[in-house]
This record gives C-alpha cells, sequence and structure tokens, in this order.
C-alpha cells in the first residue's frame, strides 16, 4: 500500500472513531434521568430536543429545568414561590410549557412534552404552591 493509501485509511478510521464516540456519548445522555418522583422528559421527536432531551424536575420546593448539552448543561432552577404562572399550550402531538417567574427574568419554555406530562406539571406547580402558602401562614 502507498504512503497516501495508508494515510487515508488512517483518515477514515478516526472519522469513524469519532462517530462512535459522539453515538455512545448520546446514548449515555439518554439514560441519565433527573433524581425525585416527578420528572418529566420531553420527546425526542420534538423540535429541540432530538438529541438531548430537555428535563423538568418538580419538587414541594422549586421547579428545576435541566437541559444537556455536547458539553455541560443547561440547569434553571426556580423556587416556588418565584412562580407567577404555568401556561400549557397543548397542540396536535406535543404540549409546550410555560412558566413565568414573579422575578422578571426570562420564563422556562419547554417544549415537547405529552399532554399529560404538561397537564401534571401544571397541577403539581399549584399544589406545591397551595402547601407552601398554606404552611407560610401557620
Amino acid at each position: 500500500m502507498t504512503t497516501e493509501g495508508s494515510s487515508l485509511l488512517y483518515w477514515v478510521i478516526g472519522g469513524v472513531a469519532v462517530i462512535v464516540a459522539a453515538l455512545m456519548a448520546v446514548v449515555a445522555a439518554r439514560g441519565r434521568k433527573l433524581p425525585g418522583d416527578h420528572v418529566f422528559r420531553a420527546s425526542r421527536w420534538s423540535r429541540g430536543n432530538h438529541l438531548f432531551p430537555t428535563q423538568v424536575a418538580i419538587t414541594p420546593t422549586n421547579v428545576v429545568h435541566y437541559t444537556p448539552q455536547w458539553i455541560g448543561r443547561r440547569e434553571q432552577s426556580i423556587h416556588m414561590a418565584h412562580v407567577a404562572s404555568v401556561e400549557v399550550d397543548t397542540n396536535l402531538f406535543f404540549s409546550n410549557v410555560v412558566i413565568e417567574t414573579s422575578g422578571g427574568s426570562e420564563p422556562v419554555r419547554c417544549h415537547g412534552h405529552r399532554k399529560r406530562d404538561a397537564i401534571e406539571m401544571k397541577r403539581l406547580i399549584n399544589e406545591f404552591q397551595t402547601a407552601y402558602y398554606r404552611d407560610k401562614r401557620v
């Protein structure tokens, strides 16, 4: 084999190795679920969620919006006392959830959740806010 032929072979093997490593990273990222009882993952079939689906974890004290990225992650947390409103937009296939804050920061926008998950997210936030403010009065 000539020098040019072996050089091309090394480039092809290197390219295949990079593709395999990227696919393994995607598969590994897919399996990670946020800890907690109420975690909602967006569908991979929705826009913006093909490789790294966003997740929303709702606890009695806060709402966490988690989006994995190629390097690192983007995570936004809102305390229950700072949730101003929750908007659910149910479309034909998926639902969008917009969580407005009272602090004036950008709202959390979650795309591609199942309809029942979006409705359950809103119900949980309302339930946890009611319990939070009921306990504060005592």
